[in-house]
């Protein structure tokens, strides 16, 4: 019974934000975002960048702040055993259609270095099927990513070009 009290008071704690203004939700999204980028073996300097673009706009932050975020998400993913320690906290809080975005934001850092790895991808349809997002609306979440990074076809980005 204590077990079971002492799970419930830290599941509470989890789900509250954190008082430097970072909280679980964005760490959970941020690692995810690390773990895309790093499915290749590279992060490189377009990829970092991409990245910090993208949690400055989505998560409205910037120096200190963002910084802390950047560095909770990189630790949470380098102490991950499994994705599904982050796709459940993102499950709870987001809605079906912030789901489909946040597969889209994931597409966007998988083609930030103009090519999309096999492995990216690989993360990205798993991460996907956690979430409960459809092939279809994952395909679609593809697409819109390569128009974004002007890549025109696919074989393309596979290719680097």
């Amino acid at each position: 019974m204590l077990d079971q009290i002492r799970s419930f008071l830290r599941e509470l704690k989890s789900e509250t934000p954190q008082a430097s203004g970072v909280n679980d939700t964005d760490v959970a999204a941020v690692a995810l975002f690390f773990h895309v980028i790093g499915a290749d073996g590279v992060i490189d300097e377009e990829e970092s960048e991409k990245l910090r673009v993208l949690i400055a706009e989505e998560y409205n932050v910037d120096g200190t702040e963002m910084q802390e975020l950047i560095e909770a998400g990189k630790k949470a993913d380098r102490e991950a055993v499994d994705l599904y320690q982050f796709t459940s906290v993102l499950n709870r809080a987001l809605e079906p259609d912030a789901k489909v975005h946040f597969i889209e934001l994931l597409w966007n850092l998988a083609y930030a270095d103009g090519h999309r790895h096999e492995l990216e991808d690989h993360v990205v349809w798993r991460i996907a099927d956690l979430m409960g997002v459809s092939s279809r609306d994952r395909v679609l979440a593809r697409q819109r990513a390569l128009a974004s990074a002007g890549i025109e076809d696919e074989a393309d980005a596979d290719n680097g070009n």
